[in-house]
């Protein structure tokens, strides 16, 4: 996988098809820029789970980026989100290399959990967990700004064990 700089581009798209995108990027659990990749990716008849792996990395990548410049602003709700986005991000990068597309939350902890066993690092579980408190706070904000800033670095922590693991 490529562990370059993320490349972006702009899209433009009319109000009707922006929300019907977000409507549908929620409900799949997915970002909005992981549905335009995938709608790409089906376009230009692309199933390569290595190039699935990398724009999940990517994603990975720009998030915790995002989180970081979030928290050095002391966002601490969006900081939130973006980590936990970032987490999952990887979560799913490991899956795909394997062929593998996880659709929901509850698919995402199933995995973590067998990647854990697989892995012989219980850790990963209580790593896991932490991003996930950081994805409910973006919704509750119920964490002080300390533990928020704790749980990122717990996030981070994640997603090494992860890449060192891949």
């Amino acid at each position: 996988m490529d562990g370059g700089q993320v490349t972006s581009i702009t899209v433009i798209l009319p109000d009707k098809a922006l929300e019907a995108l977000k409507k549908k990027s929620k409900s799949e659990g997915k970002a909005v820029e992981e549905m335009i990749s995938e709608a790409v990716f089906e376009q230009l008849n692309i199933a390569d789970p290595e190039v699935k792996a990398e724009l999940h990395m990517k994603l990975c990548q720009k998030y915790m980026g995002e989180a970081e410049q979030l928290l050095a602003g002391k966002d601490y709700v969006q900081a939130s989100e973006k980590a936990w986005g970032a987490a999952s991000q990887m979560v799913k990068a490991v899956a795909a290399k394997e062929g593998k597309e996880l659709r929901s939350h509850a698919s995402l902890w199933e995995y973590v959990d067998k990647l854990a066993e697989k892995l012989e690092d219980l850790e990963l579980r209580h790593l896991w967990g932490r991003a996930n408190n950081l994805h409910q706070n973006f919704y509750e904000n119920w964490m002080p700004a300390r533990e928020v800033e704790l749980s990122v670095r717990d996030v981070k922590s994640f997603l090494e064990k992860l890449r060192k693991a891949t």
